[in-house]
């Protein structure tokens, strides 16, 4: 019997589940960023803090860059995927890229909601490239202007975080570069609600965000995704990346 599967579904869903996965995976953000956040704001000339209309140009630049950042990676590691993807093709290579990225996206969620922290071991691996980036984050500071906010903000996305190295890891079966940075950019788009008000209201935000019920709903809605993922590629098979897909006859 086919299985009936609309394309739009088919090319939408994949970066629908990832705006979700950036939006639950805020509490992460919260705690991890949080600081940076109140630091990059604090910093700011005392005239620019109590102007709400000075304020915010600020808070999106900094989210502008961080998430143009990601949106880079992903579009590197979207082309390694295609790359991969194709050379293995004769291999079911497609499938096994998909079911890798389902498995991440479990493994997020059960890092989301406090269940398990195993990916505390990328972010470790990821500070072997911080390290190099940090001097141009302090030579960026204390930020005066839009430009260097902006700047601050691509540095900001290269942060060792295991929430974003997951998303690309999930990233390399996205399907090519194209969909890659998508991919990635709808991630940075579901983190951006949590990050700009945490500008404004970090306090009450982060609060309310780090509580323990909040993390482990946002924690199983990722993990259902994720399960998602693993039955569509098991009921249908998968030559390209995850979005598109060829029914089973």
């Amino acid at each position: 019997m086919d299985i009936a599967l609309s394309p739009f579904v088919l090319s939408s869903t994949p970066f629908i589940t990832a705006f979700i996965a950036g939006l639950m995976g805020s509490v992460h953000c919260v705690g991890m960023c949080g600081g940076i956040v109140g630091a990059l704001t604090y910093g700011l000339p005392e005239h620019i803090r109590q102007s709400p209309a000075r304020l915010m140009p600020f808070i999106f630049s900094y989210n502008l860059g961080r998430i143009t950042s990601y949106t880079v990676a992903g579009m590197t590691v979207g082309y390694l995927g295609n790359v991969a993807g194709s050379f293995i093709a004769d291999y079911q290579g497609w499938m096994i890229l998909r079911i890798l990225a389902g498995l991440i996206m479990i493994t997020m969620g059960l890092y989301i909601g406090g269940w398990w922290q195993g990916l505390l071991r990328l972010e470790q691996l990821g500070g072997h490239v911080w390290k190099y980036l940090q001097p141009i984050s302090k030579r960026l500071m204390p930020v005066t202007t839009l430009p260097h906010a902006l700047l601050l903000g691509l540095v900001w996305g290269w942060l060792p975080c295991g929430l974003v190295y997951t998303m690309l890891i999930w990233t390399l079966a996205s399907g090519g570069w194209q969909e890659g940075g998508l991919f990635m950019l709808s991630f940075g788009a579901g983190t951006l609600p949590a990050l700009f008000a945490l500008g404004a209201a970090s306090a009450w935000l982060g609060k309310t965000l780090n509580k323990p019920a909040w993390r482990h709903v946002a924690g199983a809605v990722v993990i259902v995704f994720g399960l998602w993922t693993l039955i569509s590629t098991l009921l249908v098979q998968a030559n390209v990346g995850l979005g598109c897909a060829v029914p089973l006859s």
